[in-house]
């Protein structure tokens, strides 16, 4: 039995650090889509061939953090594997059925839990919150490489269909009035559309090229649609015309 509750912790574990490695490397500027397929690749040691992870080995910190990742996948699947087999080794049928249904029903409630938007979004929060207080993942990286303010950098958002800013025209969101500008959106059949305008689209499965704060690009990408996403924007629009009256005040007094 403490066996079986060995590997659940361990998996419970594994997916842990996938969803830190994939909060870090988004904030080093990967789209959450790209970061998420990186990082489950380096934890399970597999599908890590693909084009995409060019923007990891030749990336010095995104290079450590999958290296961080692969050594903690190497060293889970080992415990996980000896787990499983102390678990149900030298155990009678009843045991075995016993066992077998604590694992299964284990495992359904990880899934479950892993696939709750609002456990997602609280657990993101608490990530980046951890990232930005014990670590400097972000100025060591944005700032070197785009040229840019430590508060501001460009960033790629993947379109879901349940985004807040998916299935209307650029005009309708007033990014700007949040302080982010969107530069480009490339389709999913991979057309470019550089510099859109206001009439523009975005739709399920683009990636949208945006400019502004990083806190402020990380919230859009996880804005829901619906009531909860207005009220987001709404609260992000004030808080950036609290930071325009501050700094207008300050260049008053200056």
């Amino acid at each position: 039995m403490l066996a079986i509750l060995s590997l659940l912790l361990v998996v419970l574990l594994l997916v842990t650090a996938a969803r830190v490695a994939t909060v870090a490397l988004v904030s080093t500027g990967m789209s959450d889509e790209i970061a998420a397929f990186q990082a489950r690749s380096a934890l399970m040691g597999v599908g890590y061939t693909t084009s995409e992870s060019e923007q990891i080995v030749t990336h010095p910190t995104r290079r450590t953090i999958v290296l961080w990742l692969m050594t903690v996948g190497n060293a889970g699947i080992i415990t996980g594997v000896a787990s499983l087999m102390l678990g149900f080794t030298g155990s009678d049928s009843e045991q075995t059925l016993t066992r077998t249904a604590m694992l299964v029903g284990g495992l359904v409630v990880l899934v479950l839990l892993i696939h709750s938007p609002r456990l997602h979004r609280v657990h993101t929060r608490i990530i980046r919150w951890a990232l930005s207080r014990f670590t400097s993942v972000e100025d060591r990286d944005l700032s070197p490489m785009l040229r840019f303010s430590h508060d501001f950098t460009v960033s790629e958002l993947h379109a879901r269909a349940t985004d807040w800013f998916v299935g209307r025209p650029l005009r309708e969101l007033h990014l700007s009035w949040e302080g982010i500008a969107i530069l480009a959106v490339k389709r999913a059949d991979g057309t470019f559309h550089g510099a859109p305008h206001a009439g523009t689209v975005v739709e399920p499965g683009d990636t949208v090229i945006a400019y502004g704060k990083l806190d402020q690009l990380l919230a859009l990408d996880e804005r829901p649609a619906g009531r909860a996403g207005e009220q987001e924007h709404a609260a992000a629009i004030e808080e950036f015309s609290d930071v325009l009256i501050e700094e207008d005040s300050a260049g008053e007094n200056s």
